[in-house]
């Protein structure tokens, strides 16, 4: 008489084909490109306030808003999203690139003057209008976190050829971008780990 075979728990080696054929779930590269982000920023505008020093905002600027920004622009790269790859990637290399400014003007090398900052600061407004009009198409937080940046580089440009007076507009709006940046950050992790819209991103703008 064939014996039936027994319904059970699976042997070890289906086990091991499951679990090779389970795909891994990969980690969202924007939870800290989004983190260095606002991080850095906010330092750079408590800076320019007058309330700390260069010494933290650089730092940071090399080690969170710069490398660890870079490498979560390649992580997005993998995961296919080309708006997340340009951003991380060059907003991290504007932060190592102004450190390197710094250090420059520091030791007497390569020295930058006041105006030539504000035309860096000016192509990197320009870079930054680019990104505003692809964010419409993203959701209505990115395109806030974008739209205030794009301010913050017209303030800061401003204050480099227009008048010193621009440099507190510019810190404000500039810490508001920090907070709008941090905010999506936060939806990111908060709603994964909910399973469900706890903060909310909005609607695309242009669809």
């Amino acid at each position: 008489m064939r014996l039936q075979k027994k319904e059970g728990f699976p042997s070890v080696k289906q086990l091991s084909i499951n679990q090779t054929n389970q795909k891994m779930k990969n980690g969202n590269p924007a939870v800290v490109g989004l983190a260095g982000f606002g991080l850095t920023t906010l330092l750079l505008q408590f800076h320019n306030l007058g309330w700390v020093g260069l010494g933290p905002v650089m730092a940071m600027g090399i080690i969170f808003g710069g490398l660890a920004q870079f490498i979560a622009g390649f992580q997005e790269q993998k995961m296919g999203n080309s708006f997340g790859f340009s951003a991380f990637v060059s907003y991290g290399a504007f932060w190592m690139g102004l450190c390197i400014i710094w250090l420059c003007n520091h030791y007497g090398i390569y020295e930058s003057s006041h105006s030539d900052v504000g035309f860096f600061l000016l192509a990197w407004m320009l870079y930054t209008l680019i990104m505003f009009i692809a964010s419409l198409r993203i959701h209505t937080a990115m395109a806030f976190t974008f739209g205030t940046l794009l301010l913050g580089f017209l303030f800061l440009v401003l204050e480099h050829f227009v008048s010193e007076a621009f440099k507190p507009i510019a810190a404000i709006d500039l810490i508001i971008c920090a907070m709008a940046a941090w905010y999506m950050m936060a939806a990111a992790i908060i709603n994964e780990l909910a399973g469900k819209v706890v903060l909310p991103l909005g609607n695309k703008i242009i669809k």
